[in-house]
């Protein structure tokens, strides 16, 4: 534990009547719908846990998002609201989303006063706005990070009332209130920088000799990717003997993309999600993504070759802006959503197989790119945050 935490916490705790030294200085994560929220906040939580021996850390979203299923898996409390998106839908979905807003406020009141967080970090997703701006409300020292270069509307709303405002992008900084806006770059989990290509061949089934190709649509799977590659099959046929898959499918479509490559007698792995990305990002020679805040900060960490196909209707087509951030100075290759098929998609991944010098400038480019210190930034604001709130 550094010394700045540790007179961090003390004053923290001294203020708090009726504790001592061993009770834990209590922190909120807010956020989540997609691994894309709910994995930087992860990064954060493991960092601050591994700098700060008192803290005790839970996370507040809601029950359908993903992070009811991974926060717990990663040790974590987690605690739900009823929350919606208000963005993207027709009116009446709108309207009805919107009288949960009052539901949403209640349940963060409720957790916020029963927990007596020092500070309220919120990372995006539905229930974010509801417990950061219930927790400014009541005088709790709060902060947002932002992931993509064109914040949503939330963001926007709680970057006029939260206390600090961290952003991934420089274009992002305009948005807010320059004088409390930080440029931090996307938390990435350390453990993704600690795969072992060795490892994943063997955890996920993989054949060492062979030129591994990753696919995955995000947490929840994709779809329109998920055919594309399905139909792609028919067109790599020549080079069968020497490439292989691992495809994360989503659950949906896990028995389709299964018996697609089971008629194609392509070799590979088909699952519905994997828990072991750091391994899986390691065996990957080439990877088809889409292109999320989390998941390029994650490629460009790891320094791998990409085709990246944005997500057609994210919020202000930010992952097409994410993505031709990358494209432009060639590390990575996309293909826009409206454009993919089964053809197109072979023809990148053909073009890539015949010309290894493009893989190897696309992963040195990647690379470069890259910014594991972004988890370390993040905290270190954090716990400015809490020495001016301490007055220190």
């Amino acid at each position: 534990m550094t010394a700045l935490p540790h007179v961090i916490v003390t004053c923290l705790i001294n203020r708090k009547e009726g504790r001592d030294e061993r009770t834990r200085m209590n922190i909120v994560i807010a956020g989540g719908g997609t691994g894309g929220h709910v994995f930087p906040a992860i990064a954060i939580a493991k960092e601050l846990k591994m700098k700060i021996a008192h803290i005790k850390i839970t996370f507040v979203g809601t029950a359908r998002g993903i992070e009811s299923k991974i926060v717990p898996k990663e040790g974590y409390d987690i605690r739900f609201i009823k929350s919606e998106g208000l963005v993207g839908k027709n009116i009446f979905s709108t309207i009805k989303s919107a009288l949960k807003i009052p539901v949403a406020l209640r349940d963060s009141q409720r957790i916020l006063k029963e927990l007596k967080p020092e500070l309220v970090l919120g990372v995006g997703g539905y229930s974010s706005g509801p417990v950061v701006l219930c927790a400014s409300m009541m005088g709790i020292p709060t902060m947002i990070h932002e992931q993509n270069t064109l914040p949503g509307l939330t963001n926007k709303l709680l970057g006029k009332f939260v206390d600090t405002v961290a952003v991934t992008y420089h274009e992002s900084i305009r948005f807010f209130p320059q004088e409390k806006t930080y440029l931090t770059g996307n938390p990435v989990r350390t453990e993704i920088l600690k795969g072992d290509r060795g490892r994943g061949y063997r955890k996920f089934s993989l054949n060492k000799d062979l030129f591994t190709i990753f696919v995955f649509g995000g947490s929840l799977g994709a779809t329109h990717i998920n055919n594309a590659v399905s139909e792609a099959l028919a067109y790599l046929e020549p080079f069968k003997d020497k490439i292989q898959f691992l495809h994360q499918t989503g659950d949906k479509d896990l028995d389709a993309v299964k018996e697609a490559y089971r008629m194609r007698e392509f070799k590979g792995t088909v699952m519905p999600f994997a828990y072991e990305m750091a391994d899986a990002y390691a065996a990957a020679d080439l990877i088809i993504s889409r292109a999320g805040a989390t998941t390029l900060a994650e490629l460009t960490a790891c320094g791998k070759a990409a085709i990246l196909v944005p997500y057609p209707f994210a919020a202000g087509n930010h992952q097409e802006i994410n993505a031709r951030k990358l494209w432009d100075v060639g590390a990575a290759q996309m293909i826009l959503d409206k454009e993919l098929n089964g053809k197109t998609l072979a023809d990148a991944i053909k073009y890539l197989l015949q010309d290894p010098d493009a893989i190897g400038h696309m992963e040195r480019t990647s690379k470069s790119l890259g910014n594991p210190e972004a988890t370390n930034r993040i905290i270190e604001l954090m716990m400015g945050l809490l020495k001016k709130n301490c007055k220190l």
